[in-house]
């Protein structure tokens, strides 16, 4: 998926506004009001600290150099991108290189946490089975005991402790569990031949080529055919599309509106009609013991992912570093680090540089570097902020229909559902972790963040037990804790025109052959597999190809 995500609101979430995680809240009582029904949940809002990011548009502020390290490369950034890499570099020979991280963690918001009860996962939390032409992915997975082999066919064999377990999905629909989450129970016997027809038509886009014989879509995206016959989708919203291609089944649209929610944080209408389609079509992954519609996920999520990259590059790692200037020299490029622990800053002297931190982030990195209509461009770089809730309870009311899955969806609420996260694990204990997903589509993202930020923990969770109790009747007194995260620019937008526009084309030009760039939000879409693909990018042309 891509990368699912929900985060808290409040004054806090200012917090959000970089990539830092830090705890923000002490764990407290919910709701203090005497005889408050919410009382006994524990828990607050963890997530990232802005006052360190927020120093970029001050750095002024900053304690100037006093020291000065060297290194062939500098990788700013120390998400999925940066790690990715920093691996391929290693494994191309280049070992002298020095990956800073504003966070406190490494690999973005593929992120996770644990308690006493499980692991799980505060921000992406699978990935689909990947094609088998996506070589580099399938050899990291392989690396990681993910893919334990190859048939006599060339197809990978997956671990089965890694493929997810049944029952995978499910609907709560007209008063019941339903199995699976495009609507069936209940639904009327049109809107099941709209539905259909829908199908149809995007296994048509999937098995489709352009002129020049490259899949009309496929991961990474930049495989994709330049054929215009399908680019052109990029410049409508999705709703337009579907309405002109006379799709008005509000089960149908339900369905599609969940599904950009889900893995773009985004709506019909902000959605392009070619990432519309491109979540259903570009699937191509095939396993020897697998089915295509396969996905891997692990109780932490992708931070398993992120971990076992992280275990990869090694030493000569650096978090709780913001870059706050980055100049070029004769002899490359120098960056100006502020250490957050210490307090202090220092200059890194560097051959190549790969930026590998959002846009967002980038707009103040380079504004003496870029020119004006690049720096224009990266403000029109848009990002769905999203709310997680991670909610241990100790038992789970039980409702009729499909059984706890995996994946469990609740049919017209502004969440796109909640995970399981002990999901995969062998014990079947009373106690589980719930992941639940907000991303806050229904405004534009500035006023979301504004909202976001004005909204408290108890009133987040009053939104969040609201929702649950409809599907689970009698769930509040099970609930023992609830942290939220908030993730202010959560996933980079895919609006029309961003995919196959000029400003994405903009932002991957390196400067000079010695700033280079790689983020997921080059490649419009926020999944892992397209940021390990910018990371192996990046560090191929630092490599000289």
């Amino acid at each position: 998926m891509h990368i699912k995500g929900v985060l808290n609101r409040r004054d806090f979430i200012r917090y959000a506004l970089t990539g830092t995680s830090v705890l923000l809240a002490a764990t407290y009582a919910a709701c203090t009001a005497e005889g408050n029904r919410l009382a006994h949940i524990k828990g607050g809002i963890v997530g990232p600290d802005s006052g360190t990011g927020h120093l970029l548009r001050n750095p002024d502020a900053i304690p100037a150099p006093t020291s000065k390290v060297t290194t062939d490369v500098l990788i700013i950034g120390g998400g999925i991108s940066g790690l990715s890499a920093k691996r391929w570099l290693q494994k191309s020979g280049q070992t002298n290189v020095l990956l800073v991280e504003m966070a406190d963690h490494f690999g973005g918001n593929a992120h996770s946490g644990r308690n006493a009860v499980s692991a799980y996962p505060w921000g992406a939390h699978y990935i689909p089975i990947p094609d088998i032409r996506n070589k580099e992915l399938l050899d990291f997975l392989a690396e990681e005991n993910v893919v334990t082999g190859y048939d006599q066919l060339g197809l990978p064999i997956y671990n089965d402790y890694y493929m997810c377990h049944d029952p995978e999905e499910r609907l709560f629909i007209n008063g019941m569990w339903q199995e699976g989450i495009i609507p069936n129970s209940g639904v009327p016997e049109q809107d099941k031949q709209q539905i259909k027809a829908f199908l149809a038509l995007v296994a048509a886009f999937k098995a489709a080529k352009g002129k020049d014989g490259k899949d009309a879509f496929c991961i990474p995206l930049d495989n994709t055919t330049e054929d215009d016959e399908y680019r052109k989708l990029d410049k409508m919203t999705f709703s337009t599309y579907l309405a002109e291609k006379g799709f008005t089944s509000p089960y149908l649209l339900w369905y599609l509106e969940y599904c950009c929610k889900d893995d773009y944080g985004c709506n019909l209408e902000s959605t392009s009609a070619w990432a519309g389609i491109h979540y259903f079509a570009c699937r191509k992954g095939k396993g020897a013991n697998a089915e295509a519609s396969t996905v891997l996920t692990w109780p932490e999520g992708n931070g398993f992912l992120s971990g076992r990259l992280r275990a990869q590059v090694g030493d000569n790692m650096r978090s709780s570093q913001l870059v706050f200037k980055l100049t070029q020299t004769a002899t490359g490029a120098e960056a100006s680090v502020y250490d957050v622990g210490k307090k202090t800053s220092y200059t890194v002297a560097a051959k190549k540089v790969i930026v590998c931190s959002p846009q967002f982030v980038n707009k103040h990195l380079l504004r003496n570097i870029i020119t004006p209509e690049r720096l224009a461009s990266l403000e029109r770089f848009s990002y769905a902020p999203w709310v997680i809730a991670n909610i241990t309870i100790n038992s789970l009311p039980v409702k009729r229909g499909m059984p706890l899955c995996w994946d469990n969806v609740i049919y017209g609420k502004p969440s796109v559902g909640y995970i399981n996260a002990n999901h995969q694990d062998v014990n079947n204990s009373l106690k589980k972790v719930l992941t639940f997903y907000l991303p806050l589509s229904s405004e534009a993202p500035t006023l979301a963040r504004t909202k976001a930020r004005d909204t408290s923990y108890a009133q987040w969770l009053e939104q969040i037990v609201e929702e649950l109790e409809y599907a689970h009747n009698g769930i509040t007194e099970c609930i023992e804790q609830a942290d939220l995260w908030i993730w202010a620019h959560g996933m980079i937008a895919p609006t029309p025109g961003m995919i196959w526009g000029a400003d994405r084309r903009a932002a991957v030009e390196p400067i000079d052959n010695t700033i280079f760039f790689a983020h997921s939000d080059l490649s419009g879409v926020s999944i892992f597999e397209e940021a390990f693909y910018q990371g192996i990018r990046a560090a191929r042309e630092v490599m000289g190809g």
